[in-house]
């Protein structure tokens, strides 16, 4: 068995995965970001303890938000949501106590590798997965593998600058869009998500539509200029408000056509992330055994 461990900013979810990258066991724990990277770190040892105590362990998968130098382990960069988390070395920390195995990936790559290897984009020649939520994170698998860059920060695309110099998860994520309809409708931001922002916008609300339309009009935009770039078969789009895709899928596949050449458009296809909430666990064990 390995052990499967997804750390976010709100929830750590870890698990077990057998020889066949079944998830055979699923558990959540609160991340408590405020605490620091410290308690993190504490928290995937304890985790790992739980394990190795149990049962035989091959080996540990951590998928983990920030920056991540694959070969070491260590946390180059990460948000300050998460204080103190830059540095911390959770493959060290593993290894060093237990004395088994451990990889860990930034969290976008591993549910883009899981997206390649099992979910939406299994089978492509390349494929280009992105996250859209509070920010939007990229990753690029090509042959089946993740594109990292020379210091391991390849395809960072929510920093990319779309329009008069701001970042493209500015004005494109799901949290763009709320604070749009919220300043629109001169109320708290805390009384809008991106759920009630489609509700009212399908029950007509005109200031909820135009919204959308323009986060779907930027994401267009962001999607068309990394396809020029990368020309990848599929671009595979993630995150909550991705499971909009009833409303989402047709506004952003006419989005595409407008900024798309057509001989760059018919070779791109527009999927949506198959995995859910285990694709982060899932890529955190594809990592491991492409290593291992």
């Amino acid at each position: 068995m390995y052990i499967a461990i997804d750390i976010g900013g709100t929830a750590i979810k870890y698990g077990l995965v057998d020889e066949n990258g079944v998830l055979t066991e699923r558990n959540e724990i609160a991340t408590e970001a405020q605490l620091g990277g410290a308690s993190i770190r504490d928290k995937v040892l304890g985790i790992v303890e739980h394990y190795v105590a149990r049962q035989e362990i091959k080996g540990v998968g951590i998928s983990s938000a920030g920056m991540v130098d694959c070969e070491t382990g260590r946390i180059i960069f990460a948000n300050p949501l998460i204080p103190a988390y830059t540095g911390i070395n959770h493959k060290e920390a593993v290894e060093a106590r237990f004395h088994i195995p451990c990889e860990v990936e930034n969290d976008v790559n591993c549910a883009g590798l899981a997206e390649g290897v099992a979910g939406a984009a299994k089978g492509t020649h390349s494929a280009v997965v992105m996250t859209v939520g509070t920010g939007i994170g990229g990753c690029l698998i090509a042959d089946g593998r993740v594109y990292h860059g020379f210091s391991h920060s390849a395809f960072e695309v929510g920093y990319m600058h779309i329009d008069k110099g701001e970042r493209f998860e500015r004005q494109g994520a799901a949290s763009a869009m709320v604070e749009r309809v919220a300043e629109a409708k001169s109320e708290p931001v805390s009384e809008w998500n991106g759920k009630r922002v489609f509700s009212q916008a399908q029950a007509g609300d005109a200031i909820c539509q135009e919204a959308i339309d323009n986060m779907v009009d930027v994401l267009a935009r962001g999607i068309a200029n990394v396809c020029y770039i990368i020309n990848p078969e599929v671009v595979v789009l993630g995150g909550g408000i991705m499971a909009q895709q009833e409303y989402l899928a047709p506004r952003l596949n006419e989005a595409l056509d407008r900024y798309l050449v057509e001989s760059v458009r018919k070779h791109t296809k527009l999927a949506f992330a198959a995995l859910g909430n285990d694709a982060g666990m899932l890529g955190a064990y594809y990592n491991f055994r492409a290593r291992h």
